[in-house]
């Protein structure tokens, strides 16, 4: 009787980490640069006195997009090139597979498109408003 090797498991951990770090960056910093820019800056008052650490979770902005960003960059790395080498041992017929690529991708653009929009709003939106002032 042939022994059949056990189907590697993907490793999620990289997907969660980086849909979470993602996700700190727009509470950290993204978040309540655009609820004062809408004027309501009491939300941001309120929410601050609700969670404090994210006050200095803003002070690391950088490191936190930094790490973000690179959780994200392996993130690609993984599902373009690991996975693909992963999927090759799963069986025909183990559709578990298809299902946990599909799921990797998901969250990776979900993680890329917080990101994203964190990045825009805590870095670029407030210099193009200034260019737009002096326009």
């Amino acid at each position: 009787m042939m022994q059949t090797q056990p189907t590697p498991r993907p490793a999620f951990w990289l997907q969660y980490v980086s849909l979470f770090t993602s996700l700190g960056t727009l509470l950290c910093c993204a978040l309540p640069s655009l609820l004062v820019l809408l004027g309501l800056g009491a939300t941001v008052a309120s929410a601050l006195s609700a969670a404090p650490w994210l006050v200095t979770l803003s002070r690391h902005k950088n490191w936190t997009f930094a790490i973000a960003g690179t959780l994200i960059a392996a993130n690609f790395i993984y599902v373009r090139a690991v996975a693909p080498r992963l999927r090759a041992g799963c069986e025909l017929g183990d559709d578990s597979c298809v299902r946990a690529a599909r799921l990797n991708r998901i969250l990776l653009w979900i993680s890329a498109g917080i990101f994203t929009i964190g990045f825009f709003v805590a870095y670029l939106l407030g210099p193009l408003f200034i260019w737009i002032d002096k326009s």
